[in-house]
């Protein structure tokens, strides 16, 4: 395999690989342009037009920016800005970016031999380079398919058989797992890396300066752009499939959607680049309005990192998981300015209300929740201007039909418990995924009557509200009772003594199984009488909740196991109590 080597060092980024220079500043710019992108398809959202045939995210948007951009009717923002934290900083126009992006795409087309519909793995960090690559690869109709860093040799390998990838793309950190695996990747044939030194037997990639002369590859809507590998409680994860319909023509179709973003707006989302989030939130969804995606490279996820890049940048809207908040409010905010901060979004996971009401009081500002899927994108939203329900995760999300369903696929009245559920059936909505590649029994499965379920149990309000409960395999029986963690841990997460708190079932002779809670305690409270700690917080859930569902068991830990998104493994919880690990 030959290997290229080192995208773009900053360096390059600077000089062989741009036109004008990078920098550029903010100006307000308080209304959405009459001329903008996303207006330009208001007859296709009125009905009035059908939804077009061929469509490249590329080509119809981000180009289209690009001509609004040049003749002075866009804010004089950038398109992209990225800092590293160490003073580095990157800033593109939309001219910028699409120049770059067509070097990337003649890199990967005429260097690397890669056609339309060949697949890409892409395993970098928050660095620029990911999101050239991930327009270039719009632009040649090549498959990406993203990946946390965190992956291990085994993960690799399972990836790059799977998806059968003719191509990989990662850093110093991971190539030595993708060598070890290599040689058992029969289709793999070309791998990049982004590094600044060189890799022995690895071809250096600033010698391959390819023209910026390209031409959009003609993608049809239904066209496969991204592939997520998702996990599932059981077997290996699968290969889930989005089109260029599904990621990049939904935002457009959707009556300005969950980010309500302008051309002048500055959005920030701290999620890992292996995650559909960052997708939706800081490429598709946030372009599609001709805003500034802002990116902090943030090899860790520190408070203080993300508190003083609130106050150092004009960022108006937050994107993060409630890892994020719950830790940013462990912090006196109060000591903190945010310049420009008017909108903070959490997905991922349900948020406990009270760290929505300590951040409320000590910022002014609500935090928005969303939900959705790798399969589905976000479904259910709490939008701008909404009441906030606390707890809530909003109603459904324009472009879906959300339902909570019974195992027949009947729908449920208000207020009682089921599964949450997307109609699918006649028309199949164009959020939604297209399959799991290579697995039509799991793609089957996912459906019951007319309906895409979810497998996350939940409740819909009389007001169209929708309240998760639990993942269908996190529900504990205990003595008949069906107890949902969430509503246990927001319980547990009231007492100014929990920092975080994860709640699952554990065995017990009597009642089948009990509700145990893992709780990682406040600094304030580290020193503290664990034995009567854990009777205390026992008593406040019994109080604050229906008495059955306190937790019988206590067990204090330092840390929780997490996913690269920041959600609590409770899986992992689990297996360790039924002595499945």
């Amino acid at each position: 395999n030959q290997v290229l080597l080192h995208i773009f060092k900053l360096p390059i980024l600077k000089s062989l690989w741009t036109q004008k220079p990078l920098y550029r500043t903010f100006h307000g710019h308080s209304k959405l342009l009459a001329s903008d992108v996303y207006s330009e398809y208001q007859a296709v959202r009125r009905g009035e037009q059908e939804i077009p045939k061929y469509f490249n995210f590329a080509s119809d948007v981000l180009d289209k920016w690009t001509k609004i951009e040049k003749a002075g009717k866009r804010p004089s923002n950038s398109a992209f800005w990225w800092i590293s934290g160490k003073g580095e900083e990157v800033k593109w126009s939309f001219e910028e970016l699409g120049f770059l992006s067509r070097k990337v795409a003649n890199v990967l087309t005429k260097v690397c031999g890669l056609q339309k519909g060949d697949r890409i793995i892409v395993v970098l960090p928050r660095i620029p380079e990911w999101w050239l690559v991930n327009v270039a690869c719009m632009r040649a109709g090549i498959v990406l398919i993203p990946g946390t860093t965190q992956l291990s040799a085994k993960d690799i390998l399972y990836r790059l058989q799977a998806s059968k990838a003719k191509c990989i793309i990662t850093d110093d950190t991971v190539a030595p797992a993708v060598d070890s695996v290599a040689s058992e990747s029969q289709f793999l044939k070309t791998k990049l890396i982004v590094s600044k030194g060189s890799r022995e037997g690895w071809l250096n990639f600033s010698e391959l300066n390819q023209s910026a002369d390209h031409s959009c590859a003609k993608t049809r809507i239904e066209d496969s752009v991204n592939i997520f590998f998702t996990s599932g409680t059981t077997g290996s994860p699968k290969m889930t499939e989005h089109s260029q319909g599904s990621l990049g023509f939904r935002p457009l179709l959707s009556e300005r959607y969950w980010l309500d973003l302008t051309p002048s707006d500055v959005i920030w989302n701290t999620a890992d680049t292996g995650w559909i989030l960052t997708s939706l939130s800081s490429v598709f969804d946030a372009w599609v309005f001709g805003s500034c995606i802002f990116v902090h490279q943030l090899p860790q996820i520190e408070s203080a990192t993300i508190l003083n890049t609130l106050c150092r940048f004009p960022i108006d809207t937050l994107v993060g998981v409630p890892t994020l908040y719950r830790m940013l409010v462990q912090n006196d905010l109060s000591s903190y300015k945010f310049m420009n901060l008017k909108h903070c979004m959490s997905g991922g996971e349900p948020l406990n209300p009270e760290v929505m009401e300590k951040w409320k009081s000590q910022t002014g500002l609500d935090i928005h929740e969303v939900y959705g899927q790798t399969e589905t994108g976000i479904i259910c939203s709490v939008f701008k201007g909404m009441k906030i329900k606390p707890g809530s995760m909003g109603k459904a999300a324009p472009l879906f039909d959300v339902q909570v369903v019974d195992k027949n696929a009947n729908i449920l009245p208000p207020g009682q418990q089921g599964e949450i559920a997307v109609r699918s059936k006649p028309i199949r909505p164009l959020g939604l995924f297209s399959e799991y590649i290579d697995n039509p029994k799991k793609t089957a499965e996912s459906e019951r009557g007319d309906f895409y379920v979810t497998g996350d149990r939940g409740t819909m309000d009389k007001d169209g509200y929708f309240w998760f409960i639990g993942r269908d395999d996190d529900i504990i029986i205990s003595s008949g009772y069906r107890i949902g963690p969430f509503e246990v841990e927001s319980a547990l997460m009231e007492h100014p003594a929990v920092a975080e708190a994860a709640v699952v079932s554990s065995p017990d002779p009597l009642r089948g199984e009990v509700v145990k809670a893992f709780v990682v305690l406040s600094a304030t409270f580290s020193s503290s009488n664990r034995e009567h700690l854990a009777c205390e917080l026992q008593e406040h859930v019994k109080k604050t909740t229906a008495p059955y569902k306190y937790p019988r068991k206590v067990e204090f830990v330092q840390q929780m196991p997490k996913t690269i998104t920041g959600k609590i493994k409770r899986h992992e919880l689990r297996n360790k109590e039924w002595g499945r690990m």
